[in-house]
């Protein structure tokens, strides 16, 4: 249905960023930005409504078709609208008090108008355009506060995006000179009807683009922007691990839609479980608790692309409220780790110690992240990752599991900083800003919330018609149940494991310094592209 309203969501944005940029030093101003975005988040709500039956559509300027730009809303691009608004409302809550100077209010909102343009358009050279924008504002505000190491590894993160996007750029340039058109449905018509061995080399560049800007391993693309995290402001890297993380998952999706009969769904699931299980090993080796959570980032990331690709309408499922679920409970464990780092002066696992005790309001946000992170009973990663464990072959199941018990071995590992006798060191801050406990605290109770009502919002959100309590459709009670039986015994045995196996282990602490320079990640690139073209090539022909 064609609409003219949908241009609005990426202009609001960008015209909140000018407003900042001009009265950022004033605290009215960012009380009207924080009120325009809670109305911007109301927007996006509607919108999602709106979207539940039938596709919005909005032609800019005076064309239509395939030599207009289209902006387009389905359901799943108005659920990634709206996880954007809900992140950087509150981010922007929580940064009321971190930062006065007008380019970090610039470049924060600067950033959702380019995501929310990302999720919306319906043309593959506006969504190159879309990413280069909102990488150079990421990578910007990655080195926001300029410590000669942050701009260091800034510039080979830097470099590194331009390689792999001139990649893309030349997988869609290729596919221009096949269809004559970057109109994402228009390519999905043609490109069911274009010669398979015609297709090789755009979709191996593509690809490989889209796997380095969502860290898919073999490439290595995360090893910089996780040594970035540290040093970056707090709010910012609650939006880059929530929201800016799942570019690559959304692009990757939009793709396998895109080139359909010759995706390599095994393939990359495949690399979806040495991601997700790499991704465990190495916040197991991280004594950072931002490090810690950056790389279980990666891990989650590897996770969603197994629902992606198990070809199975559940785990389909699962892997897209899996994307909501790990926005939701990981930047709510950026944001009070933040707090934690002000009121402590340190990130360092083994040292902070007592923060329920100290700051109650933000160790019961932890808490509750935790559980959702690890998928407690109840929690709403429970609900994901029974969806996408739900009638899959055993042995994907069995895999799951494993990197249920490893993500639950390093959040025991996290947690440890939640108890014990308080160090009485201080930070910035010894008692937390209510401006950033209090979002920290009700964006974290939403991993509660989320999963008591998981299938609800799973009907909300994607219209599939599931079932709504946990006895109906694949969700029967007992099958749920016994997820909590192996939740509660993955516990028992993940505390001696913690403290036996990874606790003080020698190999764990070199892989923790693991580094790479500019020449290997170009390089894993490459290997990267040469296997795509590889199994499209030869082996699944």
């Amino acid at each position: 249905m064609a609409v003219d309203y949908l241009t609005y969501f990426v202009i609001i944005p960008v015209l909140i960023a000018v407003f900042l940029f001009v009265f950022s030093s004033s605290k009215a101003a960012r009380v009207i930005a924080i009120i325009f975005q809670a109305l911007f988040v109301a927007f996006s709500v509607w919108l999602v409504m709106q979207t539940r039956d039938t596709t919005l559509t909005t032609y800019i300027g005076s064309y239509d078709g395939l030599l207009g730009i289209l902006l387009q809303a389905g359901d799943a691009s108005a659920v990634f609208v709206l996880l954007t608004a809900s992140l950087f409302l509150v981010v922007s809550i929580y940064s009321f008090h971190e930062s006065n100077q007008r380019l970090f209010w610039c470049l924060l909102f600067l950033l959702e108008g380019s995501l929310v343009g990302l999720f919306l358009t319906r043309d593959l050279f506006n969504i190159f355009v879309m990413v280069e924008v909102s990488t150079v504002v990421v990578i910007i505000l990655l080195m926001y506060y300029r410590h000669r190491r942050n701009m260091f590894i800034g510039m080979i993160y830097l470099m590194c995006n331009i390689v792999a996007m001139q990649l893309f750029l030349f997988g869609l340039a290729y596919l221009y000179m096949i269809a004559g058109t970057f109109d994402i449905v228009a390519l999905t018509e043609i490109i069911a009807v274009t010669p398979r061995e015609d297709l090789i080399i755009p979709y191996a560049l593509i690809m490989t683009g889209i796997a380095f800007k969502a860290g898919f391993l073999p490439l290595i693309s995360s090893v910089p922007k996780v040594k970035l995290y540290p040093g970056a402001p707090t709010g910012f890297v609650a939006i880059l691990s929530g929201v800016h993380a799942k570019v690559g998952v959304f692009l990757f999706l939009q793709m396998s839609v895109m080139f359909g009969h010759m995706h390599l769904y095994d393939l990359f699931l495949v690399i979806g479980i040495i991601t997700a299980l790499a991704g465990t090993m190495m916040a197991m080796a991280a004594n950072d608790a931002k490090v810690i959570l950056a790389w279980h980032t990666v891990s989650q990331c590897g996770l969603i692309l197994i629902g992606l690709s198990a070809q199975n309408d559940y785990a389909m499922l699962g892997g897209l409220y899996h994307i909501i679920a790990h926005a939701i409970f990981k930047s709510a464990l950026f944001l009070t780790a933040g707090i934690i780092r002000k009121s402590y002066g340190s990130m360092n696992v083994y040292k902070v110690r007592g923060v329920l005790k100290r700051m109650p309001l933000v160790g019961i946000g932890t808490i509750v992240a935790i559980l959702g992170i690890t998928g407690a009973p109840f929690f709403l990663g429970s609900i994901s990752k029974y969806y996408m464990g739900a009638a899959v072959d055993p042995w994907l199941v069995w895999t799951l599991r494993i990197i249920a018990f490893a993500t639950i071995v390093h959040f025991i590992k996290y947690g440890s900083m939640l108890f014990g006798k308080d160090p009485g060191t201080t930070g910035d801050e010894v008692k937390p800003s209510m401006w950033r406990a209090v979002p920290s605290f009700f964006w974290g109770l939403l991993c509660l919330v989320g999963g008591l009502f998981g299938p609800h919002a799973i009907n909300f959100m994607f219209s599939t018609g599931v079932g709504v309590g946990v006895s109906e459709g694949l969700l029967t009670s007992w099958a749920y149940y016994e997820k909590a039986l192996w939740f509660l015994g993955s516990v028992a045995l993940g505390l001696p494991f913690y403290f036996y196996v990874v606790k003080g282990n020698k190999v764990l602490k070199k892989l923790g310094k693991l580094d790479f320079s500019f020449k290997t990640i170009v390089a894993s690139m490459a290997i990267f592209l040469g296997m795509l073209i590889v199994f499209v090539g030869f082996l699944y022909t």
